[in-house]
């Protein structure tokens, strides 16, 4: 009720400035890379790497200081690790779902996710949210075989120095609401969540002042590496 009655009230504020950023903000390409490769010793583990501009790697310059670098590195003392990037800036959860239909991608043991921002972005509600989440956890089961599925917690937005205020506190809110709904899909699906819980610091935010910088990348890929050792690796568990 509180986000739907600020979006109504500040409506006219919101659009302009979105519009805004949509023109000023710093336009950051996507890592560089191969998105597909092979790494480490041990028994084999398919990995596939999800999402959107985040999981992409755009606010670092090199895969191999992005998600799916870190993730792999840090895996490949106890894997051998085939993984795949599939990501792209922009996708949001029904535009992935859709890449993934007209892919020829199968056969993955464990799935990472980076969605949510451009969801919370495009103003998608909690319901939509919900149904295009369930609908793609369904597809990633039935198309790719995955047992694991590993949903990343949504950014903090209403700490992003990119955007101004009152936009940012409404983003904060709508990103946050998202993220609780994902907790609990993720309850309901036998997914995983993985909460990152960083306390908002601009120097850890890349020069657009939006995505994450290299810091960032690490963290994440070490507690997505942590969390995929406890699940294969009983001595870690």
């Amino acid at each position: 009720m509180k986000q739907l009655l600020a979006k109504i009230l500040l409506a006219p504020i919101l659009v302009a400035q979105g519009i805004y950023v949509r023109r000023t903000i710093v336009r950051l390409p996507e890592a560089a890379g191969p998105r597909t490769g092979i790494t480490g010793f041990g028994p084999v583990l398919k990995l596939l790497i999800l999402g959107d501009s985040a999981a992409a790697g755009v606010g670092v310059s090199s895969q191999k200081d992005a998600l799916a670098g870190q993730v792999a590195r840090q895996l490949s003392n106890d894997f051998e690790i085939h993984w795949t990037l599939f990501a792209r800036t922009g996708e949001t959860t029904e535009s992935v779902s859709v890449g993934l239909q007209q892919s020829d991608l199968a056969d993955f043991d464990v799935v990472l996710i980076s969605l949510g921002v451009n969801d919370s972005t495009a103003g998608k509600s909690r319901q939509t949210f919900v149904k295009q989440t369930k609908a793609l956890i369904g597809q990633i089961k039935s198309q790719l075989g995955a047992t694991q599925i590993i949903f990343s917690s949504l950014p903090p937005m209403g700490s992003f120095p990119a955007l101004p205020h009152p936009l940012r506190w409404f983003l904060g809110l709508q990103s946050s609401d998202l993220d609780n709904a994902l907790i609990r899909l993720t309850e309901e699906h036998n997914c995983h969540y993985l909460e990152l819980d960083l306390t908002p610091d601009p120097a850890l935010i890349a020069e657009d002042g939006f995505h994450p910088g290299a810091e960032v990348y690490a963290i994440w890929g070490q507690r997505a590496a942590a969390l995929i050792k406890q699940l294969y690796l009983p001595a870690h568990s």
